[in-house]
């Protein structure tokens, strides 16, 4: 054999191009969830218009306590029994199906108390599916990918969700919510129906760029081995089993679902308070945020982007710890800076500097979100990627008070001062990177107990 054909025996295969561009898809659809419904429209309308009062923010955040709490609880044994199953994409069409169902019963929940419990119920179990459909969604990246490219292919993933969420957002706000009536589809604001239709545009966005990936017929991993089913309380048992084994024969997984854990909470709470921070702190109006938060989403999809490319070549652990310690750094920066400063001929007012390094921040949190994808979906066994990811998740819900405790007592010991958020969030990021120490690159699949397999299709 000469030496160019070695190469080209040795040249990995070509990626499958389609099937990357319908799962991505799904990624730019599913945005609406929490672009849309959770963070800017929705869950703003439901805290303002129908539990006004603070009373809105209340029952909303105590159905999202409850609902976090069973995807604590339930996530990983749902992902096992899926893989062992071998219906990993079947439970990603069924979970879909269900958002996109609730996403448009919202349309229901009129500006009236009487519909709060409607309304909460409703985004509350929207979150808890939402989370069940990416569980599947994130483990089919090991059926499209193989390890030395699943990088780029988490990033192109993450980018077009934060993509997705633009375009919608911007369709949404500009097309029912902005301005002055007739809206898009002619609405008037009686019962503020322009912002109920909000939830079916949103429904629609994710159904039509969901349905390519959940009309393709595609053979993944969990297929090639099902075993027989089990009882809910063997699986409880398999997934103590499974920790157990972890800790005792794979401390790399187990300490890198730790340390992903505690910096995936500071990497949410960069965009859970930073309207918050521009708001209070910088001096940023609710039209100035608005279109930070449009700028902070393309800064972040171009960081997946980019971080996927250098993900393949230096490593995930690399990618990860390099963005968090460049959140730290910006972020102690940025506290400085609410106040006007002058530097040399320059003067740098605080809505420049949070328009600076706010954008910072955003092109950082991307692709330390993309790369941990890839680390994990390296670790993971194919035939077994819905049960780690699942445990993935829930080790993110176990620590997701860590964050908003650490918050709400600094703001508290500093009298109010919102500047304390940055010091919340720093503080947090820090402990991750230091438990990111303990973690070392990807170097094989995860040592995950196998169990007996009786049937093979």
């Amino acid at each position: 054999m000469t030496s160019t054909e070695s190469a080209q025996a040795a040249a990995p295969a070509p990626l499958k191009k389609r099937l990357i561009a319908i799962w991505s898809l799904w990624s730019w659809g599913n945005a609406t969830v929490s672009a849309v419904m959770v963070t800017f429209v929705f869950g703003t309308y439901i805290a303002d218009a129908v539990g006004p009062g603070g009373q809105g923010t209340q029952y909303l955040t105590t159905a999202n306590t409850i609902a976090g709490l069973i995807i604590a609880l339930t996530a990983p044994v749902i992902g096992q029994r899926a893989d062992n199953g071998g219906r990993r994409r079947r439970w990603l069409v069924i979970n879909t199906l269900i958002v996109i169902a609730l996403v448009a019963a919202c349309f229901f929940v009129k500006p009236d108390q009487a519909y709060l419990v409607l309304g909460v119920t409703l985004m509350a179990t929207m979150t808890l599916f939402d989370e069940f459909a990416n569980l599947n969604y994130n483990s089919m990246i090991t059926d499209i990918s193989d390890s030395e490219r699943m990088g780029r292919v988490s990033g192109i993933g993450w980018g077009s969700g934060y993509l997705g969420g633009i375009v919608i957002l911007a369709i949404v706000y500009f097309g029912l919510v902005a301005g002055e009536p007739p809206h898009m589809f002619g609405l008037g604001e009686d019962e503020m129906v322009n912002v109920r239709a909000v939830a079916l545009v949103a429904a629609a966005w994710f159904l039509i760029f969901s349905l390519p990936l959940l009309l393709t017929p595609m053979k993944t991993a969990d297929q090639r081995l099902v075993e027989e089913k089990v009882s809910i309380l063997e699986s409880y048992r398999r997934l103590i089993g499974l920790v157990i084994g972890l800790w005792a024969e794979d401390r790399n997984t187990f300490w890198f679902l730790v340390s992903s854990a505690i910096y995936r909470d500071g990497l949410s709470a960069v965009f859970t308070y930073g309207a918050i921070l521009g708001v209070t702190v910088f001096g940023f109006t609710t039209s100035d945020i608005l279109l930070f938060g449009i700028a902070g989403n393309v800064a972040a999809a171009a960081g997946a982007f980019i971080g996927g490319w250098f993900d393949d070549r230096v490593g995930p652990r690399r990618v990860i710890a390099t963005c968090v310690a460049a959140l730290i750094i910006t972020a102690a920066i940025l506290y400085f800076l609410d106040v006007q400063r002058s530097i040399g001929p320059l003067v740098l007012t605080p809505q420049t500097a949070f328009w600076i390094f706010g954008l910072l921040l955003c092109v950082f949190v991307g692709p330390a979100q993309s790369s941990s994808r890839a680390f994990l979906a390296r670790l993971a066994p194919p035939s077994r990627a819905g049960e780690l990811f699942g445990l993935y998740a829930t080790a993110g819900r176990s620590v997701s008070f860590l964050t908003p405790g650490l918050i709400a007592l600094l703001l508290f010991t500093a009298g109010g001062d919102d500047k304390a958020i940055i010091i919340g969030v720093v503080v947090i990021l820090t402990a991750g990177l230091a438990t990111l120490a303990l973690v070392h690159n990807p170097t094989g699949p995860a040592k995950m107990r196998e169990h007996r397999i009786l049937r093979s299709s």
